[in-house]
């Protein structure tokens, strides 16, 4: 198979091409280059996709499938419009963030209602603190389907994507806290469910439905957990000692800690029940269609390893740090002795 992966230097890109490497195809990584290096045995082609024809050094290259994990519409509009005579399979890397609706568990991407598209104007994903990301996936998926047809696109809407070269550090947080040791806050509830996906998982199914001509629309996460398993798991995987707290969300928000991400967060948690939907979908139909998910301790001890390596990672980083959050326990006993 001769497969095109539009980015393929960074993450999840890069990863699907080691992947597709790996089990034999021909792989052509088209990107500007500046986040990383493709994979060894990749071919490179530059490409700058904010000009209009951007993608000319691909002119009459003819592939079998495409990935894409573009965030901006207009990238995506490009390359539908210059492959769409030119490939015979698309795969659209989009996002959960696209639902609707992110209160009710146990919604299936088949059924979920989904936001309102990104008007053409709105091109800028991290517009008004992020709040366009979801409309210009929305977008994107809307191109790829009208240009591909519904029988040559796969559209994978991916969750949290944790493993090695994740620079978010949203994973990255728990590996490093629980590799610690020690007392350790844990938000919430044990039973409150988180997702995500490994993300040379979802790179491997990426490539599965490239070869097999999946088409549809799926989510691209791992079934759900609870919080206790995953947290457990982690330090399993890190080999710590550990002893988890468990503290009301009620009281870290009062305390000013930020869900999900950012500086003095919790990644991975949410509040409940807005959230209730985001972290527990039903994702039977795609671990029917061929995703399979390893264990979280995997991850996590892989993970530890490539942390270990100083990658350069995102900033601000997210969590606690250890001075707050012994002091966000020594209050949270204050307040339920």
């Amino acid at each position: 198979m001769r497969l095109l992966v539009l980015g393929g230097t960074a993450f999840l890109g890069r990863t699907v091409a080691g992947i597709a490497l790996a089990a034999g195809h021909e792989v052509t990584c088209a990107a500007r280059g500046v986040s990383g290096r493709v994979p060894e045995g990749a071919g490179f082609v530059p490409v700058d996709r904010d000009l209009p024809d951007g993608l000319a050094a691909l002119a009459g290259h003819r592939f079998d499938a495409l990935v894409d994990v573009a965030t901006r519409p207009s990238h995506v509009r490009r390359a539908v419009e210059a492959f769409a005579g030119r490939v015979a399979h698309a795969a659209f890397v989009s996002t959960g963030s696209v639902y609707a609706d992110q209160a009710t568990p146990g919604q299936r991407a088949s059924s979920a209602p989904v936001v309102p598209a990104a008007p053409p104007e709105v091109d800028d994903p991290s517009a008004d603190d992020h709040a366009a990301y979801g409309p210009c996936k929305v977008a994107a998926e809307e191109a790829v389907r009208a240009g591909f047809g519904k029988d040559r696109t796969f559209v994978c809407r991916a969750g949290l994507i944790i493993g090695p070269g994740d620079t978010s550090g949203r994973f990255g947080y728990w590996v490093s806290r629980l590799a610690r040791g020690g007392n350790v806050l844990a938000p919430g509830e044990p039973d409150e469910p988180v997702q995500y996906v490994d993300v040379r998982d979802l790179a491997a199914w990426l490539v599965l439905a490239a070869e097999a001509r999946l088409t549809g629309v799926f989510d691209g996460i791992g079934a759900a957990v609870p919080r206790e398993h995953f947290l457990t798991h982690v330090a399993a995987g890190v080999g710590a000692p550990v002893a988890f707290h468990w503290v009301d969300q009620d009281f870290l928000l009062e305390q000013g800690v930020r869900p999900w991400m950012g500086e003095r967060s919790l990644p991975m948690w949410l509040p409940l029940p807005r959230y209730a939907g985001f972290l527990s979908r039903d994702v039977s139909a795609s671990l029917a269609a061929g995703l399979h998910t390893r264990d979280v301790a995997h991850t996590a001890r892989d993970t530890l390893a490539w942390l270990g390596s100083s990658p350069v990672l995102d900033e601000p980083a997210p969590g606690l740090p250890e001075s707050e959050e012994t002091a966000l326990l020594t209050a949270w006993r204050t307040e339920t002795a």
